[in-house]
């Protein structure tokens, strides 16, 4: 039996919505599913055990970063990903091309590869469809992405569909040059925000994707409406018997729509990001607990959350953490929003194989109210 296959389990039939289960070496993973990031091989604030305590059942890692530091040489001497970060269930790397094109101070792209001076200490690297293949094997996560080129928001046609186009052609690299069969690799659609070039990528891309595959360059600052109008001109055309990855993408309200529109595995920084800044992500919203309204609050951040913040402290102390600077409060509220987003992804397939999950959408806008807008 193939050690990576996904099982459709049910089909939303109102929408693209569905369930199913993709299998890897480190454990099986229930679709549709939220990865928490852990950039540096860690999700920042939150130790491994809460990450299960909070239900995540797979998380990503950064390639880019990792190559510059700790290096893969050195996590592949460690015995890999799972072993340094001492964590037992899947893990995803990205391909490190977003961060080669967006954080380093200068880089030059060429159809053999790009040339770019590190952010961290200026000194120069090249990376070739073929090295961040031999970067992934080494740090040696079950899902790894092939190299991609996004071009940014904005590019014209021409720009996109040289990169788009570039893509394809590293994408082939990647495929002959992989060979660890412990290893998921990922084909990336492109395209930017043209239907012809996303439909031709998508076309293109297929034959690749053994086990999955992935969109990127959405939610790259794009309108939320053009976002979904690229993602709803894809959705016919997805291969059925292999999970799609939707990169990037991790608010409540995109996560509902990435799902409508068949969507099974997002990821995204926002959960802890926002958390540390002391934005919580509940049931009817998001709660800016640093704001003086909570002052006196003594209420957990959610009614209905049974994490461990929920449990043992209130928006007032939370509050107090937080303005005072105090790592724990950014802690909790970060381990409250991937407990919530987990269980916001469970909650919604459950309403998928009960064939409900436009009432389950309705009722999440319902709740929420204008925190989170709608879009069709």
């Amino acid at each position: 039996m193939e050690k990576f296959y996904y099982e459709q389990i049910k089909q939303d039939t109102k929408t693209g919505a569905r369930a199913g289960i993709l299998h890897t070496p480190h454990g099986d993973i229930l679709t549709p599913t939220f990865m928490p990031v852990g950039t540096q091989a860690t999700v920042k604030g939150v130790t491994p055990a809460s990450l299960k305590d909070a239900k995540s059942q797979i998380i990503l890692a950064n390639t880019y970063h990792l190559y510059m530091r700790p290096g893969d040489e050195i996590v592949k001497k460690a015995g890999g990903l799972h072993k340094f970060m001492a964590w037992d269930r899947p893990i995803l790397t990205d391909s490190g091309g977003f961060q080669v094109f967006s954080l380093a101070k200068l880089n030059k792209i060429k159809d053999d590869g790009v040339y770019f001076n590190s952010h961290v200490d200026g000194s120069l690297h090249f990376i070739t469809p073929e090295k961040a293949i031999d970067i992934e094997n080494n740090l040696g996560a079950d899902i790894i992405m092939a190299f991609d080129q996004c071009s940014p928001y904005g590019a014209d046609y021409a720009e996109s569909k040289i990169a788009m186009e570039r893509t394809l052609k590293w994408l082939d690299r990647c495929y002959i040059h992989h060979k660890n069969s412990e290893q998921a690799l990922f084909p990336i659609v492109q395209g930017n925000m043209f239907k012809d070039l996303r439909a031709t990528s998508l076309r293109e891309t297929i034959p690749y994707a053994k086990y999955g595959i992935a969109i990127g360059g959405l939610s790259v600052g794009e309108p939320k409406n053009i976002m979904y109008d690229i993602m709803d001109s894809m959705l016919p055309n997805y291969p059925t018997h292999i999970p799609r990855y939707l990169m990037g993408v991790g608010s409540p309200d995109c996560l509902i729509e990435g799902m409508r529109r068949g969507i099974d595995m997002f990821d995204c920084v926002l959960a802890t990001r926002v958390g540390r800044n002391g934005t919580a992500l509940t049931e009817t919203g998001k709660v800016v607990v640093r704001n003086g309204a909570y002052r006196e609050d003594f209420t957990p951040l959610d009614e209905t959350c049974d994490c461990y913040a929920c449990r043992n402290y209130t928006k007032a102390y939370l509050r107090h953490m937080i303005n005072v600077g105090e790592m724990m409060g950014g802690m909790m509220i970060s381990l409250h929003n991937i407990t919530y987003l987990n269980r916001l992804m469970a909650r919604a397939r459950e309403a998928i194989l009960q064939d409900s999950f436009t009432e389950f959408a309705q009722e999440f806008y319902a709740k929420t109210g204008d925190t989170y807008p709608k879009f069709n």
